[in-house]
């Protein structure tokens, strides 16, 4: 890699820790590239992005971002992955890592906040931001679902007395 390449994936990496929500950081020593390649697309489909970098470089992107303080996590074979959903990166890794035994988490950022591996898994455990929207959505249309049945319900009930009367007439 040449220094002109290695300024712009410095440069480009310091941009995605400045904007991301979370960054997760894990081993993956061992992996096969069939299996690395499975990771990054299962990440794909929901946002996540996967790096694979020198940890030099991901030291000096990550000098000036709010995520600088995980730059000791940077030892060995390491991988990043971070998303703008504060769930979506620690789900695939961990959801990735109950299933493949050489993916070790060693931590992670969510701002200036540190994770360590139990706060990535936990983070993993949260609905995501697309779940808790379905879940207000259905909360907020459930009332005026109700309220509906309510309102309809003595109108139906008012036609079947009238029916009935008319029934009545009709056989008298």
């Amino acid at each position: 890699m040449e220094r002109a390449e290695k300024r712009e994936l410095v440069s480009t990496l310091n941009e995605v820790f400045q904007e991301t929500n979370v960054v997760v950081v894990a081993h993956y020593a061992g992996l096969t590239v069939a299996e690395l390649t499975a990771l990054r697309g299962k990440a794909r489909t929901v946002g996540v992005s996967v790096k694979v970098a020198k940890n030099r470089l991901v030291k000096l992107a990550l000098q000036g971002t709010e995520s600088a303080h995980i730059a000791d996590l940077f030892t060995g074979p390491t991988l990043v992955a971070y998303s703008d959903d504060p769930v979506a990166a620690p789900k695939v890794v961990a959801d990735f890592a109950k299933t493949n035994d050489k993916l070790v988490i060693l931590g992670g950022a969510m701002g200036t906040t540190n994770l360590d591996p139990n706060g990535v898994k936990a983070l993993a455990t949260l609905p995501s931001l697309d779940e808790l929207r379905g879940k207000l959505i259905g909360l907020i249309q459930a009332p005026a679902t109700k309220v509906a049945t309510v309102i309809s319900a003595p109108a139906s009930q008012l036609a079947r007395v009238f029916g009935a009367y008319a029934k009545k007439d009709e056989a008298a």
